[in-house]
Formats: structure tokens, C-alpha cells, sequence
């Protein structure tokens, strides 16, 4: 008989993921006025913390184990970890204050692409992070106005009534997401453009149905495949991600796992940034004598974190089917990305 065997990560935030339920739940019964909601909020969300950090070590040892932990976590933390925490923590008042969805939308969306800045200064220095910051939100600027004026590249559409605070009329949350989320597909698919770009695709299967239901934007596409958006839209995700991810992988390829020294840049940006990158700082990972190569805490985390947010929001707003495809997308970029990801070796040698 074959047994199931269940690495320690994976099961520490599976668990970390149940727990996290829990609270979701809390905020339902709260949403239909049962106050039992709050004393599930009230265990589900520190539980939740405590089982990322020790929930494959439950027994005699968890209170020992853990204590290593959370004293090698706080040793370890950087400053973008904290600024994806507090992207985590913004998310958790949507239930209980739903009218103030574009108010905690910006902040997390704020926090995430400070996280993501932050990131990439650490390992690759600032100049490359800021190009990378600067890119991505003038192409997706740029991409958004021409494709709700034009239909080019996703399609019609229109951001008449969009919530404030806007940028020629785009609001602003959404130049800022494809920063963070160009970041966090790119690590996740180990610098293979085609395939972040896949998964920012699979990405948009939740965000479609969720932001419209908001009033971010309105599909007005004769073609309607998904929520209001065409093939077409999909397709112009997967060649924007594409493009963008191509971008960052060019400009710094080992961030991303890749051989290579990245793009050069001109002389008076190299003499800008005096041509010294930040120092290649370790990944964090929460089981001590266990940093192998690719196996550390990074960026990718957020996908994973979007995986379990994403269709969670889409329930709040009543839209359970949208939230079961949702989760089946993100599962299988989660499941891709790890099917595909390179061998050891090839990660040791970009290394």
C-alpha cells in the first residue's frame, strides 16, 4: 500500500491555508450577522501564523520547535516580507468593510508593489529595481489606455466610473499590479517569459470577475468568453506578461534563477549607479539546515497567497463559480510551474 508522503512546507501551509478557512468562515457568518464570526477570525488568523511556522513539527517538540523558528524568522525577516505581511493583513478587513474595497484594494496593492521594489533592490540594487518599477507600470499604463480606447490588446472595454484615485482615467491600482504581478510570475516560472506570462493569464481567470463586480472596469466585448472578456483578453495577458517578463529576466536573470549577468545598461546609468548591485542576500527558510538551492522563501509566495485570496473574495461577492475556476487557474499555474521548473542543477549553475 502506498502512503502518502507530504513535504514539511507543503504541509505547513496547508495547514497554514486550513486555518486561514477558519477565519474566512468567520467572516461569512459575521457578513449574515452571527457574532460567533468573530471568535473564528479570532483563532483562525494567529493559527494560522503559528502552523506556516511549525505545523509539520506538531507533537512533544511543536512548543520548542516553534520558538527556533519564530526566533529565526525574526533574525531572517527582510523588509520585503514585512511588506507582503502587511499586504496580507490589508486584505483581511474586506469582509467586514466591503464599501471600503478601493480604499484597502490601493493600500494592499500599494504594499505588494512596495514589496516587490524592495525585493529586487535587496538582490539586484536599486537602479535595476527602479527600471524594472518604471517599466512595467509605463507598459501597463500604456497597454490599458490604448486597450479601453482602442479594444487592442484585451478587447472592449472601459474604465467610465472606475473608483478614484485614477491616472488618465486607469486607476491607479491597476499600472501598480503589473509590477508586482510581472514579479511574482517571473519568479515563480524561474525567468521563462512564456510561462509567466501563462500564469499572470491564469491570474486574470480571478481578477476579471472580481474587479468588475467592483466597478473598476466594464466589458462592453461582442465576443464574451469569461466574466465579460474575450479570448482575446486572455491572449493579450499572456503576451503583455510575456513581454514585461522578458524584460525583467533580461535585466536581471539570476533573480529569476537564470544564467547570466544581466542586460548592460548605459554608461551614464551604470555611472548613476555606481555600478555596484546590492549583495546576493540568502533566502529565508523556515527549517533550519535546510536552505537548499530554489527551496527558500521568495517572491513566488504570492502567488500561492493569491491562490487562497483570490477565490475567497470572489465568494464574499457571491460569485461562486467564478471562485471554484478561479482556484482551479491559480492551481494549475501553481501545478505547472512546478512540473516545469528546472533541476537542481541547472538552479546551481545560474547560482
Amino acid at each position: 500500500m502506498t502512503r502518502l508522503s507530504l513535504s514539511p512546507a507543503l504541509l505547513r501551509f496547508g495547514l497554514a491555508f486550513a486555518a486561514l478557512g477558519v477565519a474566512f468562515l468567520g467572516a461569512l457568518l459575521i457578513m449574515g450577522g452571527n457574532p460567533v464570526g468573530w471568535a473564528l477570525i479570532a483563532l483562525g488568523l494567529p493559527l494560522s501564523g503559528v502552523l506556516a511556522l511549525a505545523g509539520d513539527a506538531l507533537g512533544p517538540a511543536f512548543p520548542e520547535v516553534l520558538g527556533e523558528r519564530l526566533a529565526g524568522l525574526l533574525a531572517a525577516t527582510r523588509p520585503w516580507m514585512a511588506l507582503v505581511a502587511l499586504y496580507v493583513a490589508l486584505k483581511i478587513p474586506v469582509p467586514l468593510w466591503p464599501e471600503g474595497f478601493p480604499v484597502l484594494g490601493l493600500a494592499s496593492t500599494a504594499a505588494l508593489c512596495a514589496a516587490a521594489l524592495a525585493f529586487v533592490w535587496e538582490r539586484v540594487g536599486w537602479l535595476r529595481a527602479a527600471l524594472m518599477l518604471v517599466v512595467s507600470f509605463g507598459v501597463g499604463l500604456g497597454v490599458e489606455l490604448l486597450g479601453s480606447r482602442t479594444g487592442i490588446p484585451f478587447g472592449e472595454y472601459s474604465y467610465a466610473g472606475a473608483p478614484a484615485p485614477t491616472l488618465l482615467t486607469v486607476p491607479l491600482i491597476v499600472p501598480l499590479g503589473w509590477f508586482a504581478l510581472t514579479l511574482t510570475a517571473t519568479s515563480l516560472s524561474r525567468g521563462r517569459p512564456w510561462l509567466a506570462g501563462a500564469l499572470m493569464m491564469l491570474w486574470d481567470v480571478g481578477l476579471e470577475p472580481l474587479m468588475t463586480a467592483q466597478g473598476y472596469w466594464t466589458w462592453t466585448d461582442p465576443l464574451p468568453l469569461w466574466a465579460g472578456a474575450p479570448v482575446q483578453n486572455f491572449l493579450g495577458w499572456w503576451a503583455v506578461g510575456w513581454g514585461l517578463s522578458w524584460v525583467f529576466t533580461g535585466l536581471a536573470p539570476g533573480l529569476f534563477g537564470r544564467a547570466g549577468v544581466g542586460w548592460a545598461l548605459p554608461g551614464w546609468l551604470e555611472r548613476v549607479d555606481g555600478n555596484v548591485q546590492a549583495s546576493r542576500v540568502p533566502s529565508l527558510s523556515l527549517l533550519p539546515g535546510a536552505r537548499r538551492a530554489g527551496e527558500g522563501l521568495d517572491f513566488r509566495v504570492v502567488y500561492a497567497t493569491e491562490a487562497f485570496f483570490l477565490p475567497g473574495g470572489l465568494v464574499l461577492v457571491g460569485r461562486y463559480a467564478e471562485a471554484a475556476v478561479t482556484l482551479a487557474a491559480m492551481g494549475l499555474g501553481l501545478g505547472l510551474a512546478r512540473a516545469l521548473r528546472p533541476g537542481r542543477r541547472a538552479v546551481a549553475r545560474a547560482r
